[in-house]
């Protein structure tokens, strides 16, 4: 796979790359995803649109966090071993400090009744990311496809949500039956 940059600006050198993954760290909590691609794409200009869809592909096949993966691809293909050294360095430092410092102050703190309401408050509003971040990956789904994707969407929210099934044979049992509706419907 071939890294096609979107401008003729030279590769970011090491510092470069961890700057601007300590950027990306920084502007989320887990899925900073788009962050990572605005960053990339738009803002700094080091890929182009298809170039950071092909590396997301690859990452995706890899095992790990895909934000992970992509950070040590675009690294390593941009300044070698120490490229992606730099990159995922940069991307976790954040992250792993700030946890740490929660993780100092709920050891002190966290028998006391706010911070219990405050824990339950950010629950209350992780499920709330997670609920729009799934609307806004269904919607363009159900748009296009209305009838064959929403059994689907359903069936797998009730499945998990309700039931309290496992993720993993859920979509087992349901993927052959998704696909042969892809299949049927591309013919």
């Amino acid at each position: 796979m071939e890294m096609t940059t979107a401008s003729t600006h030279a590769s970011p050198r090491s510092l470069d790359l961890f700057v601007a993954f300590l950027t990306v760290g920084l502007s989320g909590f887990g899925g900073v995803l788009p962050f990572a691609r605005r960053m990339l794409v738009d803002d700094r200009a080091w890929l182009t649109e298809a170039a950071f869809n092909e590396n997301l592909a690859l990452c995706q096949t890899l095992p790990g966090p895909n934000i992970v993966n992509l950070s040590v691809v675009v690294g390593s293909r941009f300044a070698g071993p120490r490229g992606a050294l730099a990159a995922v360095t940069g991307l976790m430092a954040a992250p792993v400090a700030i946890v740490l410092a929660l993780a100092s102050l709920y050891a002190r703190f966290g028998t006391t009744g706010r911070a219990q309401a405050l824990i339950a408050g950010l629950g209350a509003a992780a499920a709330g990311l997670v609920a729009a971040t799934a609307a806004k990956m269904a919607w363009p789904l159900i748009r296009k496809r209305p009838v064959s994707a929403a059994p689907f969407i359903i069936v797998v929210f009730l499945a998990i949500g309700f039931l309290r099934w496992p993720l993993v044979w859920v979509l087992l049992a349901l993927s052959p039956f998704s696909i042969a509706a892809a299949w049927g419907r591309g013919k």
